[in-house]
């Protein structure tokens, strides 16, 4: 009987111990500060430079009335007063629309740990973005970007004449939000809309809430 009760008892306590470890290894929960937009600029690598892109942002995040934060595109930019794409977008935490935990830090997010995914990355509205397999395949990100989210040198022409051009002849670093290359995984074949397109791309952008 005493043997019995012990095995119970036990197991209840392991039980405890598992539902402890479970509800520590769930995902954080937070209001919107992240998101990949549901739409570019509609003239491919042409965003209207920073500002533009910025406020494409904002406008986005005003149709789901999260327009009293500020928004930053992240995007990085070349040449003398290049600006990388990490330094712009503030310490985090970030959470999706579906209030899900994106990174905790600048750190978190240009680390393996970061969260980004087909399923995490999803637009203002918590609406997934059509990745690899998908018709059409909307997965090529403008960034800019280098892995760690540092501007590319002068030299290379990597953002579309810092995102003010449509032109073929210059291209523009993509990510992945479906593939662990969320920020870096290729070249486009352009900066027209059709070029991105053609590439799997459609000149979409991730958006990310200054916090203070």
């Amino acid at each position: 009987m005493h043997k019995n009760r012990k095995i119970v008892v036990t197991g209840m306590a392991l039980c405890g111990l598992l539902a402890a470890g479970l509800a520590q290894t769930q995902l954080q929960t937070g209001p919107m500060s992240f998101f990949l937009t549901s739409a570019g600029s509609g003239n491919g690598g042409d965003l209207g430079g920073l500002e533009g892109a910025d406020a494409i942002c904002q406008k986005l995040a005003e149709s789901v009335d999260q327009g009293d934060l500020m928004w930053r595109a992240y995007l990085s930019t070349q040449g003398g007063n290049a600006v990388n794409a990490r330094d712009r977008i503030g310490p985090g935490p970030w959470f999706n629309a579906n209030g899900n935990r994106i990174a905790a830090d600048v750190d978190e997010l240009h680390s393996v740990m970061n969260r980004v995914s087909a399923y995490t990355a999803v637009d203002q509205r918590g609406r997934t973005i059509p990745g690899s397999g998908n018709a059409p395949n909307r997965h090529d990100i403008l960034t800019g970007s280098q892995t760690d989210g540092t501007a590319y040198s002068a030299g290379e022409n990597m953002t579309c004449n810092n995102w003010t051009s449509s032109s073929d002849d210059g291209k523009a670093r993509v990510g992945h939000h479906d593939y662990a290359a969320w920020n870096s995984a290729h070249d486009s074949r352009g900066c027209s809309q059709a070029a991105l397109i053609s590439s799997g791309g459609d000149g979409l952008f991730y958006c990310f809430a200054m916090q203070e």
